[in-house]
């Protein structure tokens, strides 16, 4: 035990380590990760891991916990107006995907059927973890990073049972309407399991001061990971609804929420190192080599055809439907930035660890995908994004703020994060016009704390402790959150800080 606890913990140093590299250079780190369980494995150090059932198990728990981050650090503001798009996308653009790379796959690749319809599924969804960290730095126009964000949280879920429908049933395929039916009822159930545990959730965990601030974090991740397992044992779709759970939690005015958003990208970093390291490991290079000309031509048809093709008709049925209109520049985009990583690798190990027939050459021919074109989209999505004309370089960041309840003087402890780009640079204290009831009383600035007077300006990077009553908070947050974006007129422009 104390050899597995050495090693793993030099694995996760290593990979910390490379997150570092891998953002200065672009490469992306899953592809490092990877490497690492490239290198453990039978070809490297030796260590034998084939157990794909083992590997479907902990593939699936991992998504999980990165669908809850993405859902806890997901901002309902911005993918508000993006829901309806997204929701076109992760449906109708799944199955059109589906279609048009299986039919692809059975023409120049002589695939069956039914490995050519789960060589589309395993593809379909774009990979939350990947789409989350481009977001993180390429700064897009709210609404074009609302559609990818929802997109990705969205579309795991369809296509999670759309490939478990075509490796159950043995020999004989399951038909169309049972595939769709089958869909339709466990997203149904999933959204339903979702937005039921996190209201009630947050709605507990705002009424309980909890005796240490470290106990809120693991209780938001328990509750959401809570409604995963909890929608799957009611036969419905877990990744949906701990992904709503998730979004209802973090978007919540609950206490030490930067804490808890802070702990669940934490946790989902983890289970992005765990998982990718497990998958490499459980690759065999020397079996990679055959598989990397139909993986080229898959991959080719996946970026050339079926996504385009899937965001046009997307685009299409959004149009038809009176939900959006999709700019051509944007369409190009969301075409070009449908990453994949660890999703389509996790699920093509539900078809292996089934037993279907040639599942295990779909496994290799996705991993060598997987390699090439995130090396191919990855680092070239900036570009993309310069070239089409649908970069926002001066988009400010919304503010940051972590609240602490006061609970003897019924009042709530607010810190606000100043980030670049917010015009509350420059304003003077009166100028904020906060609520009677809530003062600055505090300002850290380059390490060192002052009491503001009324005529102290704020400046960009400052933290600024709050006391605010239980009553008048929410109203004070807007104001904070409208002179961030507006200035201190906001309220001339109809600014309202929601």
């Amino acid at each position: 035990m104390d050899i597995w606890l050495l090693l793993g913990s030099v694995v996760v140093i290593a990979a910390i380590i490379s997150v570092r590299v891998a953002h200065r250079t672009g490469l992306p780190s899953l592809l490092i990760y990877l490497g690492i369980g490239l290198l453990l494995g039978e070809n490297g150090l030796g260590i034998h891991f084939d157990d794909a059932f083992l590997a479907r198990e902990i593939g699936l728990i991992a998504l999980a916990v990165i669908l809850a981050e993405g859902g806890l650090t997901t901002s309902w503001h911005h993918v508000r107006p993006a829901v309806p798009v997204a929701t076109v996308l992760a449906t109708v653009g799944v199955g059109v995907s589906i279609i048009v790379l299986a039919a692809c796959a059975m023409m120049p690749l002589g695939m069956d059927l039914r490995s050519a319809l789960l060589l589309g599924a395993v593809l379909a969804s774009t990979d939350a973890a990947a789409v989350f960290s481009v977001l993180r730095r390429l700064p897009l126009p709210p609404r074009l990073a609302g559609i990818l964000e929802a997109e990705s949280g969205f579309n795991d879920a369809p296509a999670v049972i759309i490939v478990m429908a075509l490796s159950a049933g043995g020999a004989r395929m399951p038909g169309v309407g049972n595939i769709v039916l089958d869909v339709v009822l466990e997203l149904v159930i999933g959204a339903a399991v979702g937005l039921a545990v996190g209201p009630l959730a947050a709605y507990a965990l705002r009424r309980v001061a909890l005796p240490a601030s470290g106990l809120y974090p693991l209780a938001v991740f328990a509750v959401a990971l809570a409604a995963y397992s909890g929608a799957v044992l009611v036969h419905g779709s877990g990744f949906l609804a701990v992904y709503l759970a998730g979004l209802v939690l973090g978007n919540a005015r609950l206490p030490h929420r930067a804490a808890t958003r802070s702990f669940a990208e934490g946790a989902a970093w983890l289970a992005q190192i765990g998982l990718f390291v497990m998958l490499g490991m459980l690759a065999n290079p020397s079996e990679l080599s055959s598989s990397v000309i139909p993986g080229l031509l898959a991959g080719f048809a996946l970026i050339l055809l079926a996504r385009p093709i899937s965001v046009v008709a997307s685009s299409l049925v959004s149009r038809a439907l009176r939900i959006d209109r999709i700019p051509w520049r944007e369409q190009i985009f969301l075409s070009w930035a449908g990453l994949r990583g660890a999703v389509p690798i996790v699920l093509a190990t539900i078809p292996w660890a089934s037993g279907v027939s040639g599942a295990k050459t779909i496994f290799n021919e996705v991993f060598v995908i997987v390699i090439v074109f995130t090396l191919l989209q990855g680092p070239t999505l900036p570009f993309v994004a310069w070239l089409l004309k649908v970069g926002a370089p001066g988009e400010a960041r919304d503010l940051d703020v972590e609240a602490a309840p006061l609970e003897e003087l019924k009042a709530d402890l607010l810190q606000v994060s100043v980030p670049p780009g917010s015009l509350l640079h420059g304003v003077e204290i009166f100028e904020l016009r906060l609520p009677s009831d809530a003062a600055v009383t505090m300002v850290v600035r380059e390490g060192r704390s002052f009491v503001p007077e009324r005529t102290t300006r704020i400046r960009a990077g400052d933290q600024l402790l709050v006391v605010t009553t239980a009553a008048c908070r929410e109203t004070a947050e807007r104001r904070l959150r409208a002179v961030s974006r507006r200035g201190k007129l906001a309220g001339w422009y109809g600014e309202q800080g929601l």
